[in-house]
């Protein structure tokens, strides 16, 4: 049994002071309020809040930061600077990799991760002789960076989408590829969970799955993948582009988000990731289906993919979670605080949303939208996930506890607890220098200093 008291905490009910937290095992047993510290408890000054959900990443994408903003450029031509960096990667090197950009995540506040993990095959689209080897180096990487992960397995079919139909893989996407839906389900199947690991699904998108195919996975995913005899969490990238709007629309007759409906994808252990260009039909579909909606606003304004209709989705039903998605900053507060000022960019009002709706994205929800439904709240019974924020440093000293998510960054983060484990302890992950181990990953992968 161990002991946390926390100068500050945020419940269920709000912000509350004195607070002691029981654990035992994993769990959350007991929580006091009003105490004062004991000499055997864990002191945590400042705020603690419930661990956060990064509920989209794809950690290779940490090697594209800052490197490419040199000549301009959109989206597509980010692209081919991320296959490039993605044609170096091995099981060994995606997982030193990956164990860096999870600790990363871990020392920023998360503490439950959701990997789109599409990286699967050799470069000619053979598996490995383990058919899941770059799976297996995300599980590992995480177990070792000390934060749970849901491996969203992602099928990827074909190489796109235009007004004729689909397009082949081409040869940077044959490393994804599992030639059909039924294939990609007897692969991950495969998988195997632990206590801290959960296999998920992803659809990547309309552009990378045809319309036939959509049905299969979420079938699959419905009927646990082999895995569970329960649900899974799956995803899906949708409408990040205009292009991928019109693409779908020029095939289909209709958008994206009425194709996944009428295939059967849309539901409540459904997330959408990036759901920025979306119809008002679109919406209305989102949320009466239950389905959630995954927010990535650092990456969407690094990529000039536009600012998505958050309120509205949240007005309508929606689930609304955050992602770091291409990890062009790994900070969960610049992502949720992010949500309320494109809101105030686009409407020209503040208090779209107020920082427990924040918070409760960034925590309870996201964990659930990761099929971790016991996680991201401090209360009895639920995971005993949390980190704390200080109060003390020149970014946070004079903000309310309850207000700090507007104030507060990455480098404010000073304890983060997974699983009743102290991970991070003073602002230091507990497996090392974070920034000496991402220098030697990068270092393997990088075509140029």
């Amino acid at each position: 049994m161990t002991t946390f008291w926390s100068e500050h905490a945020l419940l269920p009910s709000g912000i509350a002071n004195g607070v002691r937290t029981t654990v035992s095992e994993d769990r959350i047993t007991a929580i006091d309020v009003r105490t004062h510290p004991r000499p055997h408890d864990i002191k945590l000054h400042g705020v603690t809040f419930p661990g956060l959900a990064n509920v989209h990443s794809h950690a290779f994408h940490r090697g594209l930061r800052g490197r490419t903003h040199g000549n301009g450029g959109d989206f597509w031509s980010w692209r081919e600077r991320m296959y490039s960096l993605m044609s170096h990667l091995q099981p060994d090197t995606y997982l030193d990799l990956a164990r860096a950009t999870f600790a990363e995540m871990v020392l920023a506040g998360f503490t439950c991760v959701g990997e789109f993990h599409y990286v699967h095959h050799q470069e000619d689209g053979t598996p490995y002789p383990d058919p899941n080897a770059m799976g297996h180096a995300i599980q590992q990487a995480a177990a070792e960076a000390g934060i749970r992960l849901t491996l969203l397995d992602t099928c990827y079919l074909t190489g796109g989408l235009d007004g004729s139909g689909y397009l082949p893989l081409d040869p940077y996407q044959r490393r994804f590829g599992d030639g059909t839906a039924e294939g990609w389900a007897a692969r991950v199947g495969q998988l195997r969970e632990s206590p801290m690991s959960r296999v998920g699904a992803a659809i990547h998108s309309v552009r990378a799955v045809p319309r036939e195919q959509l049905g299969v996975v979420a079938e699959a995913a419905r009927s646990g993948l082999g895995v569970h005899r329960s649900p899974v969490p799956l995803h899906v990238h949708l409408s990040e582009q205009l292009a991928e709007n019109a693409a779908t629309l020029a095939c289909y007759g209709r958008t994206p988000t009425q194709l996944l409906h009428e295939q059967g994808v849309l539901g409540p252990t459904t997330t959408a990731v990036h759901a920025t260009h979306l119809t008002e039909e679109d919406v209305r579909l989102l949320g009466d289906s239950g389905t959630g909606a995954c927010f990535c606003p650092l990456t969407e304004r690094d990529l000039a993919d536009g600012i998505g209709p958050a309120r509205d989705l949240h007005r309508a039903g929606a689930r609304l979670s955050i992602g770091t998605d291409q990890h062009v900053s790994i900070d969960p507060w610049g992502e949720l605080r992010s949500l309320e000022m494109h809101e105030r960019l686009v409407t020209n009002e503040r208090g779209r949303f107020d920082p427990a709706e924040l918070v409760d994205f960034g925590t309870r929800q996201g964990y659930a939208s990761l099929g971790w439904e016991d996680g991201g709240r401090l209360e009895v019974g639920a995971l005993a996930d949390l980190c704390n924020v200080r109060l003390d440093s020149v970014r946070t000293v004079g903000a309310k506890p309850a207000q700090v998510v507007f104030a507060a960054t990455a480098g404010d983060v000073d304890a983060v607890v997974v699983g009743g484990q102290p991970v991070v302890e003073g602002g230091r992950h507990r497996i090392g220098s974070v920034a000496l181990m991402l220098r030697a990953a990068l270092d393997a992968l990088l075509e140029e200093p």
